[in-house]
């Protein structure tokens, strides 16, 4: 008899023999997809049933089909309901512990066996291409050069949690021809370095006189006293220095010497130094640095990137500063000097053009190895040129013998590279003929070079990475775990191991991820790569803070807080610390001027960030106090604990909260007297649907109440009365866990969640191990999971053992 059709009857009859039957079958192993199905008819359909089904599931519509991927995902939240005791809930269908054994049983091996199959066939995740940042560093390592190229690419959709997700990435005649259009760019750089000396050889030095207005009423630096002064204001692109203005993108050293003047008491004036056109055409500025200048004259030195036409603009931008007004929008000469404010004085500025990367020779090396290069430049008389601020260029020109075997050779190699495998010539056969076809047309070695380059960048090849279904191979295994770690292309040392065939060596392995993360310069780049979609740092500059409700927060800070979190998280890395110190460290990484925003006083004099040891009467803890984390869980004028207990549940705890049914209303205000947030959750609770999904959001959510939507400590939520911020409601940080341990604020809070170090690294291992795959963790990898955990365990978590033991587990070595 069919097992459906048979609960079925048995439904609107004896409830014995469903039960007798029941435990029948979970004694004998028995439970098939029918049962499955079966069991959730009888035990569920009462509440998920229809498009008005509890959570949205409706049992009557559930598959078996596993060619849909949400079907892995929606048995594998029933397994877990009913796992968790969850489900059926307590005032539902009663059910007997054999019963629950049988169906999770049943249901894990059957979703483990069927994922795996589909693993062997097709793979843990599917094509994946370079992001965005991942194809910006491959072409800067491959080529040596140096160019931000991110800026010219469409930016990448957020549908998923990492944009290294295969199933997340798109790929249109869109996308290929802004691809093409970054690989020309990187091209012409790359030829550019390589054949014209002393391009880049640009110096040039500024009295204060020559960078401060000439005319009065602008938004020039006044001269007073031999200086370039720029006092404490609002108005926009005040400080801009168009002497600066730059006539060919590319990096500079920016020095300059600078003081306060009329400093307030405690601290020094914070100035920030960004680049634009300084136009109300372009109102848009780029982020440069900051820095704190104090009543002693000092040095200060900024490497940035400059575009051609911009400018540079020095500023004082502390919001806590009083700042002038200035009549019709200009700054006239003597007009902010009475107004008492605060300002800084520069008494000179040098830049000098600079690469970050690789030299000419090493250029010439990584993509033109054994071919000549000869100076064709004409003669100039150097008496005639400043060959100090800007030496003679010489024009070089690419010599061979034998022109159509240098072809062939210099696109071996460049692939080789390009590729991250040894390639032959049988494979680039085709890439080889377009090359020489170019040269037989315009005999022109270095179009043909070009041309042939710019075809391989070009191919799936090299914008995908090169898996197949199953164990990866060593080269495989090597670009997997450099772009991992460096978001991009291996280096020689990896590149050799595999040809070697070492890197399914565990200890070798683990030895290469200490090396990489912790002895290279692409390593210091990962813990803020990887913050910046984990902790979702990355959209800190999504909203901008109520200047009403937070007037003291500015991009001084915000850059601040950036940059603690970014410490914080590399010195936990650095030191292998347990992933309990994420939310227990008694320290974090601030400047005065953060310091001082935190309402910390005058602990820290530098405007550089540094270690800070915390107190108790500093009241900030671990990782969920960081500024920057804060403000991307706020909407910039108030804050929410769903949306902030959503965010640690599923990016700390490892507690997956689904989106909310399309069948579940929207938090709203009770007009009928309800007037805390605390009140309104209480009465959306009473919803079954809400119930299960809210005892684990909440906590963590309210546990953050006492910090407003900028980052600061509160002891009562703040309003605006008659234009001026007044003290509200007290606010109330308690609540309890799940388990029903009570906690009253913040502190207390991460000591009862830290005290489960297990569930936080088995989260941290899920999130190292999507972001590094491409691909979110499978019910199948649950086994995989659990040994990472068990393998750092030894080293109590280490947040570096951690990353060893996700390197060297069977999904990150297998397609």
């Amino acid at each position: 008899m069919d097992p459906l059709r048979y609960f079925n009857v048995c439904s609107g009859g004896s409830a014995f023999l469903v039960i007798y039957w029941l435990v029948l079958i979970s004694q004998v192993g028995a439970f098939d997809e029918m049962d499955r199905l079966g069991f959730l008819q009888q035990k569920c359909v009462d509440c998920h049933s229809g498009p008005d089904a509890n959570g949205g599931l409706d049992v009557e519509s559930i598959k078996s089909d596993f060619s849909d991927p949400r079907t892995a995902i929606v048995w594998a939240r029933i397994h877990d309901r009913v796992v968790n005791g969850e489900m059926p809930p307590k005032d539902g269908p009663s059910i007997l512990e054999s019963e629950r054994s049988a169906f999770v049983r049943s249901t894990q091996r059957w979703l483990t066996d069927s994922e795996k199959k589909q693993f062997q066939q097709k793979g843990r995740v599917g094509a994946r291409r370079l992001t965005n940042l991942q194809l910006e560093r491959t072409l800067h390592d491959l080529m040596g050069i140096d160019i931000p190229l991110v800026t010219e690419i469409p930016v990448e959709s957020r549908n998923a949690e990492f944009n290294t997700y295969a199933d997340s990435q798109t790929m249109s005649h869109f996308h290929l021809e802004n691809h093409l259009k970054v690989v020309d760019l990187a091209l012409d750089e790359m030829f550019r370095r390589a054949f014209v000396e002393n391009d880049d050889h640009w110096q040039k030095h500024f009295t204060s006189k020559d960078i401060a207005r000439t005319r009065d009423r602008c938004r020039e630096p006044e001269w007073i006293d031999d200086r370039a002064v720029v006092w404490a204001s609002q108005l926009i692109f005040y400080g801009r220095l168009p002497a600066t203005t730059v006539s060919s993108s590319g990096w500079y050293r920016v020095r300059f010497q600078a003081s306060a003047i009329k400093k307030p008491s405690g601290h020094g004036v914070w100035c920030s130094v960004r680049t634009g056109q300084c136009v109300s055409s372009a109102p848009l500025l780029g982020w440069a640095g900051s820095f704190e200048a104090t009543e002693t004259p000092r040095e200060y030195s900024l490497d940035v990137w400059i575009p051609q036409g911009h400018m540079l603009e020095i500023r004082p931008n502390d919001r806590t500063l009083k700042q002038a007004k200035f009549a019709g929008g200009q700054a006239s000469n003597g007009e902010a000097e009475p107004q008492g404010v605060a300002g800084i004085g520069i008494d000179w500025l040098s830049m000098e053009r600079i690469h970050l990367s690789a030299h000419q020779e090493q250029i010439r090396s990584l993509c033109f190895e054994g071919l000549e290069f000869r100076d064709e430049s004409p003669r100039l008389d150097e008496s005639t040129v400043d060959t100090v601020s800007q030496p003679p260029k010489k024009k070089m020109r690419l010599r061979s013998t034998h022109p159509k075997q240098s072809i062939r050779h210099s696109m071996v190699r460049f692939a080789s590279r390009a590729f991250r495998r040894p390639i032959d010539e049988a494979e680039i056969e085709n890439y080889i003929a377009f090359a020489t076809r170019n040269f037989e047309e315009s005999r022109d070695l270095v179009s043909a070079l070009r041309s042939g380059y710019r075809s391989l960048l070009c191919s799936p090849r090299f914008l995908y990475l090169e898996e197949k279904p199953g164990a990866l191979d060593d080269f495989a295994i090597a670009t997997r775990l450099s772009y991992f770690l460096w978001s991009s292309m291996p280096d020689e040392r990896l590149l050799t191991l595999a040809q070697e065939s070492k890197l399914r060596d565990r200890d070798i392995l683990k030895s290469e991820v200490k090396r990489m993360l912790l002895a290279t310069d692409r390593g210091k780049n990962f813990a803020s790569d990887f913050a910046a979609q984990w902790l979702e740092l990355n959209q800190i500059d999504f909203t901008e803070p109520d200047t009403k409700l937070h007037p003291d927060f500015d991009l001084i800070v915000q850059n601040s807080m950036l940059e603690e979190t970014h410490r914080f998280l590399q010195h936990l890395l650095n030191e292998n610390a347990p992933v309990s110190r994420l939310l227990d460290a008694d320290f974090t990484f601030l400047n005065s001027r953060l310091a001082r925003y935190y309402g910390f006083g005058k602990t820290l004099t530098s405007d550089r960030v540094e270690l800070f040891s915390l107190k108790a009467e500093h009241r900030r803890i671990g990782l969920l106090s960081h500024g920057a984390v804060l403000k991307v869980t706020a909407n910039g004028t108030n804050t929410s604990p769903v949306l902030r207990g959503v965010w640690i549940a599923n990016r700390i705890l490892g507690d997956a909260i689904p989106p909310p049914p399309d069948n579940v209303p929207a938090i709203e205000p009770d007009i009928r007297g309800t007037t805390t947030i605390r009140e309104l959750l209480d009465k959306h609770r009473s919803d079954p649907s809400c119930a299960s999904c809210h005892i684990k959001m909440d906590p963590p959510g309210f546990a953050l109440e006492n910090y407003d939507a900028a980052g600061r400590f509160r002891e009562s939520y703040q309003v605006l009365k008659e234009g001026k911020l007044r003290n509200g409601e007290v606010v109330d940080a308690s609540y309890s866990l799940p388990d029903g341990q009570q906690f009253h604020n913040l502190e207390e809070f991460v000591r009862l969640t830290a005290s489960k170090p297990e569930k936080l690294a088995k989260n941290l291992a899920e999130k190292l191990l999507a972001y590094g795959t491409g691909g979110p963790v499978h019910f199948a990898d649950r086994d995989s999971i659990d040994e990472i955990v068990s393998d750092s365990q030894s080293d109590r978590f280490g947040i570096l053992s951690l990353i060893q033991a996700t390197v060297v587990s069977e999904p990150f070595l297998t397609k």
